[in-house]
């Protein structure tokens, strides 16, 4: 149960931790959370983790927490934070998470339900066969030396020059698939080792590639622009860096350990070491991280081209007569350099989203020509039994999220509690009985990621959309999903 704290009601979707609840806050907290909601996110320390956070050397604003919040390592899954580099603003490995740029993307088919549905079981055990999976999987995809220290600076577009998609791909990625400034001297021997057979590989625990299709239209303008449309057949594919980005946190949580008592910053939890942003030791996670986040845009691309080859062979036809395009692709645990107005002034900003998903409103800069007019795709993804969701992000999440929002469901049990819970089950039946097939390399993996093991997805974007921090554009229904 979670340490009491007293929360102040702003409305029925925004909660304050007011500043002065401990010593040393330096901002108050933002839950963004129904009665329903709040009730889960109370049962585990996440709350005195938007606390702690709040006390960061910089921190701007607010610490805040998206309505998918849940307890995790320094920050909490579903938080963000804000710090200004010019007031001492710090940099934070436990901010950003181990899985560093774990993300999601989405790609659009001109299939229909009914063009799979006889042939669904045999397309998805395809997918798994084609796919690595699971814990300790090495991919096909093999890089040397040279090769792998330039797909840390180039990101997805390594991939696309290599044959693995199109360069129109990069126009729908985060960033172009790509954060500049990443500094391959900065990643560690063991790093390097770890990341080596890992490109092109899915991973375990909550990541998946999902068959799905489109069941419901919210926004039929946003909807025609991305390109979806009722009974259209979705992919979705969530992965990250794999052992690299895990190996890069953790190789870094020691560095702003010891940079802790050499720049005397006191935190409440050593969980949330840190640096100051513009310090050696900033700099040089920096640089090490965004090429962790190269890694992960690079796998994804990776990942997305093979299951366009499986579709290829099971179709008998081109990805691009499939009209297999990438609708978007957007990164959950990452650190990026944005301006936002601040007390009047507009300020480069040092935004750390940890299990959060960007959300720019209408005409951002950064997004591409032909989404311009609604703004950016935000791809959430609920649990294997439930809906997924297409939301597109709006000017009012960059005034009081740093142009944020949720980036799933949220888990609701730990994963050792859900194996405990499917004792004496099989929840690959229980699927099977809902129309959804799911294949893993193991029952553990099924056991611990079973829809009970999360929120309701349907209640976490409820929130987002009637907060006004995203706009609900479309749900998809699974059918068929492959898991480590």
């Amino acid at each position: 149960m979670s340490e009491e704290i007293k929360l102040r009601k702003i409305d029925d979707y925004r909660w304050e931790i007011p500043k002065g609840t401990f010593p040393g806050m330096r901002v108050p907290g933002m839950i963004f959370a129904d009665e329903k909601l709040l009730s889960k996110i109370k049962t585990d320390q996440s709350l005195k983790q938007v606390a702690n956070v709040a006390h960061l050397p910089g921190i701007v604003k607010y610490s805040l927490a998206m309505p998918d919040i849940h307890w995790g390592y320094g920050f909490p899954i579903g938080g963000v934070a804000a710090t200004d580099p010019d007031e001492s603003g710090v940099i934070s490995p436990g901010g950003i998470g181990f899985d560093v740029n774990c993300g999601i993307r989405l790609v659009r088919t001109n299939l229909t339900e009914q063009d799979i549905r006889p042939k669904l079981r045999e397309l998805v055990r395809q997918l798994f066969n084609h796919i690595p999976c699971g814990v300790g999987q090495s991919g096909a995809i093999r890089v040397g030396k040279e090769d792998g220290r330039k797909l840390l600076v180039q990101g997805a577009r390594w991939a696309v020059q290599h044959g693995h998609g199109a360069p129109e791909d990069l126009a729908h990625t985060e960033a172009g698939g790509v954060l500049e400034d990443a500094d391959p001297d900065a990643v560690s021997k063991r790093a390097y080792e770890r990341g080596s057979d890992q490109l092109g590989t899915l991973g375990s625990g909550n990541h998946f590639v999902e068959v799905q299709a489109v069941d419901t239209i919210f926004d039929e303008e946003a909807a025609r622009i991305f390109g979806l449309e009722k009974g259209q057949i979705t992919v979705m594919i969530h992965s990250g860096s794999r052992g690299f980005g895990y190996q890069i946190c953790d190789d870094f949580l020691e560095l702003t350990r010891r940079a802790l008592s050499k720049y005397h910053i006191e935190v409440p939890d050593v969980q949330l070491a840190c640096a100051p942003v513009n310090s050696p030791e900033g700099r040089q996670y920096l640089g090490a991280m965004r090429c962790a986040a190269n890694y992960a845009w690079n796998n994804r691309q990776c990942l997305m081209s093979l299951a366009r080859e499986v579709f290829e062979k099971f179709f008998g036809r081109s990805w691009q007569d499939l009209g297999m395009d990438l609708v978007y692709d957007v990164a959950h645990n990452i650190a990026k350099f944005e301006k936002y107005r601040v007390n009047g002034k507009e300020k480069m900003l040092c935004i750390h989203r940890k299990g959060a998903t960007r959300a720019f409103g209408p005409g951002h800069p950064e997004l591409p020509k032909d989404y311009q007019s609604v703004g950016q795709p935000v791809i959430i993804p609920g649990d294997m039994g439930r809906n997924s969701y297409v939301l597109v992000g709006t000017a009012q999440a960059a005034e009081e999220t740093f142009g944020t929002t949720c980036h799933g469901a949220g888990r609701a049990m730990s994963r050792s509690q859900a194996v405990r819970e499917a004792r004496g089950r099989s929840i690959e039946r229980e699927l099977e009985a809902k129309g959804i097939i799911a294949i893993a390399r193991g029952r553990k993996g099924l056991d611990e990621e079973q829809p009970a093991a999360y929120k309701d997805v349907n209640d976490v974007v409820e929130v987002v959309h009637q907060a006004g921090l995203a706009k609900k554009v479309v749900r998809m229904q699974p059918l068929g999903v492959i898991k480590g």
